[in-house]
């Protein structure tokens, strides 16, 4: 259910090697993927070749995103250095530069596997391609329809089996050893390079969080010491009891089922079957981890309106529109909103926590999105901000599970809520007042406030 045959060539007979092309579960364990192509060399007694592209030709690529996946790129190049397996970087210095790399190194391939994701447009090769899907716990293909609510996926996720879960070392067993490699026209990149020689947006600078897997497993670590009050203090932020693993968890270099094995080993997912969440701070952290991340790459999947307005359920598109001439004081544009240049000390904290640090703490994330609603001239407007300075700034912004939180902010997997209101309608309101009355917010304030 994990292996989708993308194209109809067989394996070829006579190929030299097999390629796993790494692009989304950028990591070397727990990943379907990597495990598949092992097996397949295994099998042909073929070496392996790993070739892992960072472009710079995306919207938002910049130092920030370009340094992060390049912590990654190294720890592979020093975990392969000695090994059996080719490892084969490829950084772009132009757009397009890239372009039939892969189809060089498939020229002598049995076959090529790679990373199947939400919006995966398949290479046009002439060897058997198999995209491989290691976004969480739940295949992708599982599901047969979009679902609306994290109820009606909780409950569906409660009552499946799941598969099991892929090696954490897929490269544990012997392969042949792989002959090096050389494309002149493609040469291997050089890891130590300097940021500055590549085409991208160069004034968003790297964020202090480093990139890679070493890292998300010292994060993991820690938050393993405090996730007994996860529950209780998740949604304060000064007292930082989140994970903070969605940077990694968004670049593949952690597996959700690593999390999930290092913080319940042999404790079942889901203990409940009735749709309704477990109690506790493990039941709530991987209801987090699981229900609302993998509800968002449902949505991506089996839908490709993820990223636009039209994609809302038709009762926040309704009473939004209804709304939508409501009068608006005060309106701000999308520059004042990037340098946190609002009325409101607490929503600037947060925008500015995300400029720095490329994160939002999670409950003022929504709060956040909100705002932005409310002191935009459309929702349209609203949400064409809250892409763009997600997009831009945060580590873990452009994929579904991102674009669920955005989207939540105007509806989506809500319902409608009362009293109705001006500009938001029926969407479910939320004020800076109230969270300044809820939550502990001293330490917060003092770092972010401006």
């Amino acid at each position: 259910m994990r292996i989708r045959i993308v194209n109809t060539p067989p394996l070829r007979a006579k190929g030299r090697h097999v390629v796993y092309w790494m692009t989304a579960a950028r990591r070397l364990g727990w990943n379907y993927g990597l495990q598949r192509a092992a097996g397949i060399a295994r099998e042909r007694r073929v070496p392996l070749v790993v070739l892992e592209t960072l472009r710079c030709d995306d919207r938002w690529a910049s130092d920030r995103l370009h340094a992060f996946v390049l912590d990654g790129m190294r720890e592979h190049a020093a975990a392969l250095r000695n090994s059996r397996v080719l490892y084969y970087p490829y950084l772009e210095r132009e757009p397009g530069a890239g372009r039939d790399l892969l189809q060089a190194l498939a020229a002598k391939a049995v076959a090529v596997v790679t990373d199947d994701v939400p919006g995966f447009t398949p290479e046009d090769l002439d060897v058997r391609l198999e995209a491989v899907d290691s976004n969480g716990l739940l295949p992708l293909a599982a599901t047969e329809r979009v679902f609306v609510s994290a109820y009606q996926f909780r409950r569906f996720l409660q009552k499946t089996e799941l598969d099991a879960p892929p090696e954490p070392d897929p490269l544990a067993a012997p392969l042949v050893a792989a002959e090096d490699v050389v494309l002149k026209r493609w040469p291997r990149a050089d890891l130590s390079a300097d940021l500055a020689s590549f085409p991208i947006d160069h004034a968003v600078a790297p964020a202090t969080t480093r990139g890679g897997h070493a890292a998300a497993v010292e994060a993991l670590r820690r938050f393993k010491r405090k996730l007994g009050s996860y529950a209780e203090d998740r949604n304060h932020p000064d007292e930082d009891a989140t994970s903070g693993l969605s940077p990694w968890l968004r670049f593949g270099q952690i597996s959700t089922h690593e999390v999930v094995e290092t913080l319940a080993p042999g404790r079942p997912v889901f203990e409940r079957k009735d749709g309704r969440k477990g109690e506790g701070a493990v039941d709530a952290f991987l209801d987090q981890l699981v229900t609302w991340r993998e509800l968002g790459y449902n949505y991506a999947h089996k839908r490709e309106d993820v990223d636009r307005y039209e994609s809302l359920p038709a009762w926040a598109r309704i009473t939004l529109e209804k709304h939508a001439e409501d009068p608006r004081d005060p309106v701000y544009t999308l520059a004042e909103f990037e340098a946190a240049k609002t009325h409101d000390e607490l929503w600037n904290a947060a925008q500015t926590q995300l400029v720095r640090e490329g994160r939002l703490h999670n409950y003022l994330r929504m709060l956040w999105g909100k705002k932005i609603l409310e002191w935009s001239a459309t929702p349209r407007e609203a949400l064409a901000t809250m892409i763009e300075l997600n997009n831009k700034y945060a580590l873990d912004g452009r994929d579904p599970n991102s674009y669920s939180g955005i989207f939540w902010c105007l509806g989506r997997y809500d319902r409608p809520w009362g009293p109705e209101r001006p500009i938001f309608g029926k969407v479910r309101y939320m004020s800076s007042d109230a969270a300044r009355r809820k939550l502990r917010l001293e330490s917060y304030l003092s770092r972010y406030a401006i």
